[in-house]
């Protein structure tokens, strides 16, 4: 998803920059967009992520409409390192074909993936931004630290049951899925760009390949919006998805949202809308903060230090010189 205090995505904003850890001050969600952020909820932090939402499909070529609702719930753990996320991602759908002949239903797991997520790289771990104490332009102008994205990696498994109808096959099957996650924050964190890079069903007979670009502002401490461009490719099946939608932020670990989404194409053309609610469990995560704390205490304590030693060279300089004077 990933990237001021602003729900979902805006908790992404402040990702890197709090203690260079994975935990934030409010929710990490990947709702409502499709993407993956880059940065994991905090180790021993557990998030739940759930959504429904309803469908309207029609078919040109195949003559038939559809329409139906599903449910989707993804479920986040932190667990051995700050940078690793353990995740459960599924989903459910029903829907009714009405054709000139015939009606039938369709309902099965669309979705069940069960993996993991590693932060490789984070270009906020060890830098900060120089300040200008002399010049508001030069604290002002775009930073071009920010082009350059965290990265992670995602590698889990798809878990299909035979006869889904959902599925290119009529056999139970497990196969690989990998992404690429990288994201970018701009504008002092208010902008966050998410894109993902996926191979899906690498072992089946039908691989499917696609990617998903996300783009989120954090409008103030509540509201954000997103815009999202979705595409994937296979022999199975193929489409590009537009999405749009906005997060609230309720408290520090709950969040809602809805979204939009359709397509291009009439075979079939595609148009569904949904909502959703997160919610995280951090309560084991207070022996972290502390060592953070503790950590930038005794930092503020060594800077107090040295500053105060430069204070006294200072005083014990001038003194010198008023002496010869």
């Amino acid at each position: 998803m990933l990237k001021i205090k602003n729900l979902f995505i805006t908790a992404l904003f402040f990702a890197p920059q709090i203690f260079f850890a994975q935990y934030t001050d409010v929710i990490n969600s990947n709702r409502p967009g499709e993407t993956m952020s880059a940065y994991a909820v905090g180790k021993s932090v557990f998030q739940a992520e759930f959504g429904v939402y309803g469908i309207k499909e029609k078919h040109d070529l195949l003559d038939y409409d559809a329409s139906g609702f599903g449910t989707d719930l993804t479920l986040r753990y932190g667990a051995f390192l700050e940078k690793l996320e353990f995740i459960l991602d599924l989903e459910y759908q029903m829907e009714n074909f009405d054709t000139p002949y015939t009606s039938y239903k369709k309902n099965n797991f669309r979705q069940t993936v069960l993996g993991a997520k590693y932060l490789i790289y984070d270009p906020y771990k060890n830098y900060t931004k120089a300040k200008n104490i002399y010049s508001y332009k030069a604290n002002h102008k775009f930073d071009w630290h920010s082009l350059i994205p965290a990265v992670s990696i995602f590698a889990g498994a798809n878990f299909v049951g035979a006869d889904n109808p959902y599925s290119f096959s009529p056999e139970s099957s497990i196969s690989p899925k990998i992404a690429l996650v990288t994201q970018n924050l701009f504008g002092g964190g208010k902008w966050v760009f998410v894109t993902n890079i996926i191979a899906d069903y690498i072992s089946t007979d039908y691989p499917s390949y696609g990617y998903v670009l996300t783009l989120t502002h954090g409008f103030n401490d509540k509201w954000s919006g997103f815009v999202e461009n979705q595409g994937y490719k296979s022999d199975f099946y193929s489409d590009a998805i537009v999405r749009g939608g906005a997060a609230y932020l309720l408290s520090p670990d709950m969040q809602i949202d809805a979204s939009l989404s359709t397509n291009f194409k009439n075979t079939p053309s595609i148009f569904y809308g949904g909502v959703g609610i997160s919610w995280r469990y951090d309560g084991r995560y207070k022996e972290k903060q502390m060592e953070f704390k503790k950590e930038e205490k005794a930092k503020k304590n060594k800077d107090n230090d040295m500053e105060r030693r430069e204070t006294d060279y200072q005083e014990q300089e001038r003194k010198r010189k008023s002496k010869y004077e």
